[in-house]
Order: structure tokens, then C-alpha cells, then sequence
């Protein structure tokens, strides 16, 4: 029979969708496991949407995206980050953040490109670089309490980095940057003639201060492409739409990727994500009232069960240890869901630098998230009593 890329047979499932996919074997079942949040997209966003639909042409748009919406997301930037991205080649409309992510590695890298990603991280990110040919070089940041360090990041910067990826606010743990440690970080970044690529899909999931994203740093911008998208400000997960600023020279490359990939975002998605980012700015800060309630609740559970536990000041994921227990993340959550029926995501799940912890989300209800934690308090009391 022919044959798959040899590459493939190392490409798995992430470990949040092995558990997320187990939850329907439970019926009872607590799924704490994917970063989906419980709100429903407001009904205006949806209402842009039926009416495009039913009045405007729904043909391809522009491979870049809607101009009005590049020019909304242009807007965007410049006022709440300071950035200038010119709507006419600097802003592309991607499906959901991921195909920006795809578009940029694969328009990037080139066989034997090292990609430095500070970790624990989120590992949709490896899969892709190691199909370009690529090497992922996850740096530990276990010891300065999750934050990447300018220290670590220029230590293990060589002649093969092509690129850091930044992911924050952070999935799985939470951490997200002052102004003064992403200032060190671009002391760092001006030195080097790399790409530094930013996820920042969780940036209006700011819980505590403000985000510094990294578009508003302009004397960089031509090493600089953010990722972005409204899944998680907005609950739009489903819609799938995101995109990529960047400077005009590289997003010309990403371009190129995505049209060959997608052609265009869907047009709904597209006309709905005009009525999000200019009439509903409000709605992340409104949703994030309930995950600031929802992360303290879950803290001080954890904390009261005994666990080692970092309150997270970003995204809805809380990161608590749990190697007193076990240091096989994936036979405790698997022992868990088996034994409780709740479900949570293994720490391994975002590289051999979150062994030994759990990944809870709390974009649930709180009643959930109240049931979720009597439930491993329960399973963590029979650990205590064995």
C-alpha cells in the first residue's frame, strides 16, 4: 500500500481531545478539558451573520479576508496597542488562530530550523514545525514560576533559531507578562535576526493587569507576527476566525500559504467578526467577571485540598501539581476520569516540562466547576487514605 509522510507516525492525538474524546464513554461525566468557554456568542454577533447571509453575496471575498474587516482589526490595533498594520497587506483573516499558526511555520521554516517555545506550553505548535522538517526546542521554565526569562530564551538561542513562539496569555498555565519582563524579553529579540511569533488568542482574557502585546513594540514589527482571533473573547469557537498582523515582507509568504490552503475565511464568520470587533468590545471584559470568579473558587479549592497551585492571571486554565499523588500525569487523570468521571487534561499533554501536574479549565459554569472539585477532592482524599 503507499505510504503516509514518515513524520506522520509521529504526530499524535493531543492529550486534551484523548480525554475530552473519553467523556461521552461516562455519562455522568465532569468535562473540564477543553479551553471552550460555556458562554454563547452574543446574539448581535449572530444576527450579523443571518443577515449577510440573506443580503449580501456570499462568493469567495478577498484571499486576505473582507477589507472591512481587515480595516476593523487595522483600527483595532492601533488603538488599544499603538500598532500600525496597513489593512491592504499587513492584516490577513485566517480560519481560527491555527491556520495562522500553520501558515506562518510552514512560510518560515526551512528543514533543520530550530523554533525555541518556552514550556510547559500549549502543543499544537510541534506537530506543525516537525512537518515543515523543523525542530522544536522547548525551554523549561519550570524554575522562574513559568515566565520566560530574557536569561533562558538568549541562552538557548543558536546559529539554527529561526523563530520564538510565545504563547500568552499561557495555555496550560495561566502566566501572562507585565510591561517590565516583556521589556527585557525585547532586549532580547532586538539582538537576534529571528522571528518572534506571539500567540495571543487569550490576550483579551487579560485577568489581572493588562496585556502587553507584542505588536506594540514598532521597532520590531519586521520580526513580529501576532496571531490573534475571536474564539475565546468572544465565544466564537465554532465560527472559526482568527488572523495574523505582521509586516508586509513575511505576511506576503503567509499569504501565499494560506491562500493555497483555505482561499478565504468563511464570509459569515467574516461579516459576524466586523459586528464583534466594532460594536462588542465590551463582551470579553463582561465574560471575564465570571472566569475571575471561577479561577478564585478553583484556587482556593486546590489550595484547601492541599495542592501546589499558581493562580493564573490570564486565559481560564489553572495548572496545579500533582506529583505528592503520582508523577505519571496521564495515569492520574486517566485514574480520575475512570474513578469520578471527571475529566481533566494530563500535564505531559504540553511537553515533559508539565509532567507531574493537571490542567483544569474553568470555562464552565460554576456549578460544574463546584462539582468538578468535590469530585477530586474526593479521589484525592482515597489517594491520602491508601
Amino acid at each position: 500500500m503507499p505510504q503516509a509522510n514518515k513524520k506522520m507516525k509521529d504526530i499524535e492525538v493531543p492529550g486534551t481531545r484523548q480525554f475530552a474524546n473519553r467523556v461521552e464513554e461516562f455519562p455522568d461525566a465532569v468535562d473540564l478539558t477543553l479551553g471552550q468557554p460555556d458562554f454563547e456568542t452574543p446574539q448581535p454577533i449572530k444576527d450579523a451573520a443571518i443577515e449577510a447571509i440573506n443580503t449580501k453575496s456570499m462568493k469567495y471575498s478577498h484571499n486576505t479576508g473582507l477589507f472591512e474587516l481587515r480595516e476593523t482589526i487595522s483600527q483595532y490595533y492601533r488603538e488599544v496597542h499603538g500598532a500600525e498594520y496597513d489593512p491592504d497587506g499587513e492584516v490577513l483573516v485566517t480560519v481560527g488562530g491555527s491556520e495562522g499558526i500553520d501558515g506562518i511555520l510552514r512560510a518560515i521554516l526551512d528543514p533543520g530550523d530550530e523554533v525555541l517555545i518556552p514550556a510547559p506550553t500549549y502543543l499544537g505548535y510541534e506537530p506543525i514545525i516537525e512537518l515543515c522538517g523543523a525542530v522544536t526546542k522547548f525551554v523549561d521554565m519550570t524554575p522562574t514560576g513559568h515566565i520566560a526569562t530574557p536569561e533562558l530564551i538568549e541562552s538557548n538561542i543558536t546559529e539554527k533559531t529561526k523563530a520564538v513562539l510565545l504563547n500568552y496569555p499561557t495555555n496550560p498555565t495561566g502566566v501572562t507578562y507585565t510591561k517590565p519582563q516583556m521589556d527585557a524579553l525585547v532586549e532580547v529579540f532586538r539582538k537576534h535576526d529571528i522571528f518572534v511569533i506571539t500567540d495571543e488568542i487569550y490576550a483579551e482574557n487579560t485577568l489581572e493587569g493588562e496585556h502587553i502585546s507584542l505588536a506594540s513594540y514598532t521597532d520590531i514589527k519586521e520580526q513580529v507576527l501576532v496571531v490573534s482571533g475571536l474564539s475565546k473573547s468572544h465565544a466564537m469557537t465554532g465560527w472559526r476566525i482568527g488572523y495574523v498582523v505582521g509586516h508586509r515582507t513575511i505576511m506576503e509568504d503567509v499569504t501565499a500559504v494560506h491562500l493555497y490552503n483555505t482561499i478565504c475565511a468563511a464570509l459569515p464568520s467574516q461579516y459576524a467578526a466586523i459586528e464583534a470587533l466594532k460594536n462588542h468590545r465590551h463582551v470579553p471584559k463582561e465574560m471575564n467577571e465570571a472566569y475571575i470568579e471561577r479561577r478564585d473558587y478553583i484556587y482556593r479549592r486546590l489550595l484547601d485540598m492541599g495542592l501546589e497551585v499558581s493562580k493564573p492571571t490570564g486565559a481560564f486554565y489553572i495548572f496545579p501539581s500533582i506529583r505528592k499523588y503520582d508523577t505519571d500525569s496521564f495515569r492520574f487523570a486517566t485514574n480520575l476520569l475512570e474513578s469520578t468521571q471527571l475529566a481533566v487534561v494530563p500535564g505531559r499533554s504540553f511537553s515533559e516540562y508539565g509532567e507531574g501536574h493537571i490542567r483544569l479549565s474553568f470555562a464552565c459554569s460554576m456549578a460544574e466547576l463546584k462539582e468538578a472539585a468535590d469530585r477530586l477532592e474526593r479521589y484525592i482524599n482515597t489517594l491520602e487514605e491508601k
